[in-house]
This record gives C-alpha cells, structure tokens and sequence, in this order.
C-alpha cells in the first residue's frame, strides 16, 4: 500500500510555468534569468498559502540548472535538478528563522557563505518566515546580506512585512504575492479532480475556494478532508455538511419572509438552523454576505464583484431587482451592529430574533426617498409634532399677609417669599431676574398690608403662639439644632457646609446668611423648606425669612503653586547648600536644564 501524501505536497508546482495565480511574479522572475540579471537578495511577501516558498525552491533550482530551456524553465532532468527533487542537492539551504531566530543561528549561516559550491553556479539560502529574527540576528546579517559573495543568492519570506528592518528591506528586491482568486483555485481544484478520478460538482468546489479565502494550500487540504468524507464524491450538499456551512437557498427563504413581513415563519426557519447546530453568528455573517451579493447584483456594472457559484448568480440577478435598494442599505447596517454586539451579548439566541424582527419590519420603518438625484433614507412618522413644553403660570401675589425682601445691589443673593393663607402656610418661590423685561404685579397700598400684618399677629396671640424675639444667641441655638438633624440624616457634606456660614438679623422678620463660594451656597439652599419651616416654628414667626448671600474672601483664596524649572530647582539647592555646586565643580558635570 503506497503511503498517502497530501495534495499540498503531492501538486506543489516544479516549475514557474504551474505557479497558480502569481504570473506577475514567475514572469519577473523568468525574465531576470533569461537575461542574466539576477539580484543577490530576494524578500518574498505576502499572505499564507500563496507559494512564497514555492517561488524561491523553483528559483534556487532554476539558476543551478544545467539545461535550461528557452523561456527560462528547469529541465528538471539534470543532476542538480534530480538532487534538489530529492532532497539531496548541497547548494540549497533552507533555514527556518521561527525556530532559528538567535545570533548564533545567523552567525552559522554566515560562516557557511564563506564556501564556495561544489557543483553548480549558486549557493541560495532560504530564510522561511523572516520576520521572527531578533533584531540582533537582524544586525548580524546585514553586512552579509549588503555585500555576499557573487555565487550566494538569498531568498527571505515572510508574511508580515511590516515587522521586517528597513534596513534589510533597502538591501533586497521585493517581490509582493497576492491573494489567489477564487477561478484560479477553482481550476486548480478540477485540474487535481480529474487526475486523482474525484468527481467535483463546480459549485462544490466554489464553495471550497471561498472558505479557502485565498490560500492555495488550506484548498488543498479541504479538498482532501471532503474527498475522505464523502469517499470521492464531491458533492455541493455534502460539502456545505462538512464544512458547517448554511445553503444559501435558506438565506433565499429568509429574504422571501422578511419581503412579505411573515415574522413567525422567519422566526421557525432560524429555529430550523438552530437545531442543526449553526450558532447565531455564523446566520448573521452569512446574512450579511448574502445581502452585500444581492446589493451587487443590482448594478450590471458591480456584477463582476459577485463571488458566488454559476448555479445561483442568476437567481442573485433576480431577487435583486426586486427588492429596494433602501431596504438592502438599512439591512446591511442593522446586521453589521448586530454581528458587533453579538459578543458582548448574553443571550445569543434573543440577540439574534431582535435583529430577525426589526428585519421583518423593516420595510415600515424605512422609505426610500429620492432627493434631487440622490438617494436619502427616511423614517416614517404619522406627523411632525412639536416639543411638548410644559405651561408655566404666572405668581400671582395673594390677599394674604406677604413677606417683602429688599435685594442688595452689592451682593450675590437668592430670595424667597413666603405666601401665608388663612387655612395654613404655603410657600413659593420667585425666581429673580437680572435683566429684561419685568412683568407688573398688581399694585396694593400700604395700608392694607399693615392690616393683615396686625390681623395675622393678632391670630399668633389668640392661638397662644407669642413671636420670640430675634436674637443672636437664639439664632445660634437654632441654628446648631438644625445641624444636629443634618447629622442624624448623615447629612455630612450639608453640616460641614452649614457650619462654615455665618449668620447676621437684618431686622426682625429677616436673617442674612453669609458663604463663601457658589458651592456653600448650594449646600444651603436646598435644605431651604426645612429649614424655613424651623426657624419660623421656633421663633413662632410666620413671617421670618433668610436670604443667603455670597462674599468671597480674597485672603483664604489659595494660588496654584508654579512647578520650578530644572535650572531653578538646582539654583534654589545650591543657595541652600553651597558645596553641591562645588561638588559638582570638582567633577566637571554637566547638568542639562
């Protein structure tokens, strides 16, 4: 029983000639030994699986050929080409720098130079995934690499360009591989079908190109895997098994659901892909890729960007032109947020029958208006309405006794009035005014203000409530009976605050409190009701209010300190001690301000 060697080694190219998908590269390549114009250093880039190391093994082999053909090909029937075939040739040597990444491992390969082949023209060293030097192996093989010897050729590759000194990208000619179209991997694929007898369904095979996502050699392996799995039948079903891929014709049923806003039969077709064992991801992916195709279909000329299997680029064509391109644009952004947040959510499943739902519903939400010749997405509302704002009524001052505050002219204040009706108190605030217009309130005479003040008196007395008189040590008394409620609140940001004003009887009906700062006023004001309602209970005063006031006090205002400069750091610490100058004299530092 021969032993099994995999597809990816058993079809690698032996010549330029079957290199799949880099033509600009062979091409180059060929024309440079044709015409005897071989650069010493080489760097192969690119992305994985698209034959970098093909390239330089055809390459090393090519220049040591004995017989070379017209247009720059191998024979492959010479002794150097036999022994480099199987393994044995001495002028190629292939070191892999991700494993073999220290100095040590440069420095033997620099020692190695130094010999001249035994047979043939070159000696090529082929450095595999470059980039994983250190940067001192990079340092050691540079002058080597600038200046080798006329019969050394180095071929470095690698895959991640960027992570490569630029001092050794100025020393090679580079060469820039390219992804693998899916019709090159595809006709690489039958090519290997029909030589192995594996019948292949083309679809199959796009399928597999398409997941390949540009790599030759992951194809390769697929193909292998599904050939094993499907016992050399390559059928499209059994691929779309195997590779744990949705058809499409379920996208098909899930766009027609969507069309005609039938949310519950949506609703049991993802049930359906759920019990298979498709995660919501891979639906919402796939989704997304469906509707960018059929987005592309709906312009002949973007057609060409349609990468999906012959069977079904027609029906592509059709559903697309039946559908709006609003609705695509307004999906696509839906399903690209859905496929964002679908990590950070918890429930996966509710994640993704949120998006399904505001899909179905989509065509509601959204109208596609055309705008002067430019497309324009809109929501539909049933009409455009205002800003609800509320009414705001007039104050309109009572026939009740009514407590009149003088506002300073010099000072920062926020009154209060306090309305006193007959069945109890109630308090309003007024808002003051710096500027405008000012609205006239009603004009009463002074006469009957006094007649209420003496009626409302008159009331206190007969009800057994004798106003107390205003005093400073009974304001401080009330004052620290408030704070002591503050604290059994827990109030501490409010006590420290209340503790910091200070308090001054502008006459009997009125107290000024003074603060400090915007923020200490605050503090007191909105503890504002409760505390009018003490103090107005503990004086037995109805009429008894307090405006608080601001006065900022220049002297406890604190300055920013100015950080000092490094030269007058080290000016203030010699001026404060004299011998680290002269230290510093004695051994000739010098300092950098």
């Amino acid at each position: 029983m021969d032993k099994f060697i995999v597809s990816a080694r058993k079809y690698r190219p032996q010549n330029f000639s079957t290199v799949v998908g880099q033509a600009h590269i062979t091409t180059t390549l060929k024309n440079a030994i044709t015409n005897n114009q071989l650069a010493h250093a080489f760097l192969f880039c690119g992305p994985r699986g698209v034959g970098k190391t093909t390239c330089a093994r055809i390459l090393a082999k090519t220049i040591n050929c004995e017989n070379r053909t017209d247009d720059g090909e191998a024979c492959n029937t010479c002794n150097s080409c036999v022994s480099f075939d199987a393994g044995s040739s001495l002028n190629i040597h292939e070191l892999d720098a991700a494993s073999n990444n220290s100095v040590d491992d440069i420095r033997n390969l620099v020692e190695q130079v130094r010999f001249a082949p035994q047979a043939g023209k070159y000696k090529v060293y082929i450095v595999d995934e470059v980039h994983m030097l250190s940067s001192s192996a990079f340092n050691a093989f540079l002058k080597t690499l600038e200046e080798p010897p006329p019969y050394a050729i180095f071929i470095l590759a690698t895959t991640e360009k960027h992570k490569i000194l630029p001092t050794i990208l100025s020393r090679c000619q580079i060469f820039d591989f390219k992804r693998i179209t899916n019709n090159d991997t595809i006709e690489h694929l039958q090519e290997i079908c029909d030589k192995e007898k594996i019948q292949a369904e083309k679809a199959a095979l796009h399928v597999i190109a398409q997941k390949s996502e540009g790599c030759l050699r992951d194809a390769l392996s697929i193909l292998d895997k599904i050939v094993s799995f499907s016992n050399g039948q390559l059928t499209y079903s059994n691929t779309l098994e195997h590779l744990n891929i949705l058809d499409e014709d379920y996208y098909f049923k899930m766009l027609d659901h969507m069309q005609q806003e039938h949310l519950s039969d949506a609703m049991l077709l993802y049930d359906e892909i759920n019990r298979k064992g498709f995660e919501g991801d891979t639906l919402l992916e796939g989704y997304s890729e469906f509707v960018r195709n059929l987005l592309v279909s709906k312009d002949a000329k973007a057609a060409i960007l349609l990468e999906v299997a012959d069977d079904f680029r027609q029906k592509y064509l059709q559903a697309a032109q039946q559908i709006s391109t609003g609705w695509l644009i307004s999906a696509l952004n839906l399903l690209n947020e859905s496929e964002i947040n679908y990590k950070q959510a918890r429930n996966k499943r509710l994640h993704v029958e949120l998006a399904i739902i505001k899909l179905c519903y989509l065509m509601q939400a959204v109208e596609l208006a055309n705008d002067e010749g430019t497309v324009s997405k809109k929501k539909i509302v049933d009409a455009a309405r205002p800003v609800a704002f509320r009414s705001i009524q007039k104050i309109r001052l009572k026939e009740t006794a009514v407590t009149e505050l003088a506002e300073p002219t010099d000072k920062k204040t926020s009154a209060a009035k306090l309305i006193i009706e007959e069945p109890g108190p109630q308090f309003e605030k007024k808002v003051e005014q710096q500027a405008g217009p000012t609205v006239e309130e009603p004009k009463r005479s002074l006469g009957s203000l006094d007649a209420i003040r003496k009626k409302v008196t008159a009331q206190n007395k007969a009800n057994g409530f004798e106003v107390k008189e205003l005093t400073t040590e009974a304001l401080k008394g009330c004052w620290d009976a408030f704070i002591k409620k503050l604290k059994a609140k827990k109030n501490h940001s409010a006590v420290t605050n209340f503790k910091m004003a200070e308090l001054r009887i502008m006459d009997n009906n009125s107290i000024e409190i003074i603060t400090g700062n915007n923020i200490q006023q605050k503090f007191i004001e909105q503890e504002r009701a409760e505390l009018v309602d003490d103090l107005q209970q503990y004086f037995c005063n109805r009429q008894l209010t307090y405006t608080v006031v601001i006065i900022e006090n220049e002297d406890n205002q604190t300055t920013a300190e100015r950080t000092l400069s490094s030269r007058e750091q080290y000016l203030k610490i010699i001026e404060e001690y004299p011998l680290v100058k002269e230290l510093k004299d004695r051994l000739r530092l010098e300092l950098d301000y």
